[in-house]
C-alpha cells in the first residue's frame, strides 16, 4: 500500500513550534488509529518549520493568518496536479486542519464520485462527491485526540442504500443513517439528468436543498469548485456551536497535562541517574582479544 505523506506548516507567528508539533502528533494518531483502518489508507504527518523545508513527495497543509478569500480555504491542486491545503488561522484552526487532512487522504485530487440514491426524492440515482468530513463537520460533532478537537468523518457505509442495525456511519457515531446531514454540515452531488450540482445544506434552522448549477471551471477539481461556492456559509456553521467543543477540549487538556508532566519528570530523573551511574563507573578499559 502506498503511504501518503502530509506536511503541516505554519506561517502564523502566534502558533509556536510546540503547538505545531502537538497538532502534527494528533493528526498522525487520527490518521493511523482512526481513519486509516476504516478507509484503507496509510499516512504520515510531519511538522516543518517552513514551506521550503518540505521534501518532495509531501502534500503540504499550510496555515496562514489571512488566506485572502474564504473560497481559497481547502484543498487545491498545484501546477503538477499534486494536492495542497490552505487553512485559515481562526477559531478551531486545528479542527479545520484535521478536516482538510482527512479529505486529502480520502480523495487527494478532489474528483472522487460515489453513486447512490439522492436525498432529493425526485432525482433517483446521483453521483456524490466524496468529502468525508462535510456532513458532520461542525465543531460539536468533533472528538478529542491528545487534547485537541479534531473532525468527525463518515465511513464508506455512509452511501449504503438503507439503514442497517449495528452499522457505523461516522467515526463518532454522530451520523445515524446513510446520506444524512447534521446541523452545520452539507452534502454535495451531481445530477446526471440535468448536469447540475446540488447540495443539502444544514446551515440554518433546517436542512434545505440548493441547486449550485453546472460546474464549468476548467482545470480545477470538483471539490475546489464546490468549496468556492460553499466556504463562507460552511465556516460560519462549522463554528456556530463551538462552546461545548472548547469546554471539552479544555477539560481533556487539563486531564492529560498533569500525568504528562509527571511522566516527563520521571524520565528526567531516570536520565540523570543513568548519567550519574555512568560517571561513577569511569572509563571502561578496552578488552584485548584472547590469544590463540
Amino acid at each position: 500500500m502506498i503511504v501518503r505523506q502530509l506536511a503541516v506548516v505554519s506561517e502564523v507567528s502566534e502558533i509556536t513550534p510546540s503547538d505545531l508539533a502537538s497538532l502534527s502528533a494528533a493528526l498522525q494518531k487520527q490518521a493511523t488509529r482512526d481513519f486509516g483502518p476504516i478507509w484503507d489508507v496509510q499516512a504520515t504527518v510531519d511538522a516543518f518549520a517552513k514551506l521550503e523545508d518540505v521534501p518532495l513527495g509531501y502534500w503540504p497543509i499550510l496555515i496562514q493568518d489571512d488566506i485572502g478569500q474564504p473560497g481559497a480555504l481547502g484543498i487545491h491542486l498545484d501546477k503538477d496536479n499534486q494536492p495542497f491545503a490552505l487553512v485559515s488561522f481562526a477559531d478551531g484552526w486545528q479542527l479545520t486542519a484535521s478536516h482538510e487532512a482527512l479529505e486529502m487522504l480520502a480523495d487527494p485530487f478532489g474528483n472522487r464520485l460515489v453513486a447512490g440514491d439522492s436525498p432529493k426524492a425526485d432525482q433517483g440515482r446521483v453521483e456524490f462527491l466524496v468529502e468525508v468530513c462535510d456532513p458532520s463537520e461542525a465543531a460539536q460533532f468533533g472528538y478529542t485526540v491528545n487534547g485537541l478537537t479534531l473532525s468527525d468523518f463518515y465511513t464508506p457505509s455512509y452511501f449504503d442504500p438503507v439503514q442497517a442495525t449495528g452499522v457505523r456511519y461516522s467515526y463518532t457515531g454522530a451520523i445515524k443513517e446513510p446520506r444524512s446531514v447534521l446541523t452545520g454540515g452539507y452534502l454535495s452531488w451531481h445530477d446526471p439528468v440535468s448536469d447540475d450540482w446540488w447540495q443539502e445544506q444544514f446551515f440554518g434552522a433546517a436542512a434545505q436543498f440548493v441547486n449550485l448549477g453546472k460546474l464549468t471551471q476548467k482545470g480545477q477539481s470538483l471539490r475546489a469548485q464546490i468549496d468556492r461556492l460553499t466556504a463562507v456559509a460552511s465556516m460560519k456553521a462549522m463554528m456556530a456551536n463551538k462552546t461545548d467543543m472548547q469546554a471539552a477540549a479544555r477539560v481533556y487538556s487539563q486531564a492529560i497535562a498533569r500525568p504528562s508532566a509527571n511522566k516527563a519528570q520521571a524520565w528526567r530523573r531516570q536520565i540523570e541517574e543513568l548519567k550519574t551511574a555512568a560517571s561513577e563507573v569511569g572509563p571502561t578499559e578496552r578488552r584485548r582479544p584472547p590469544k590463540r
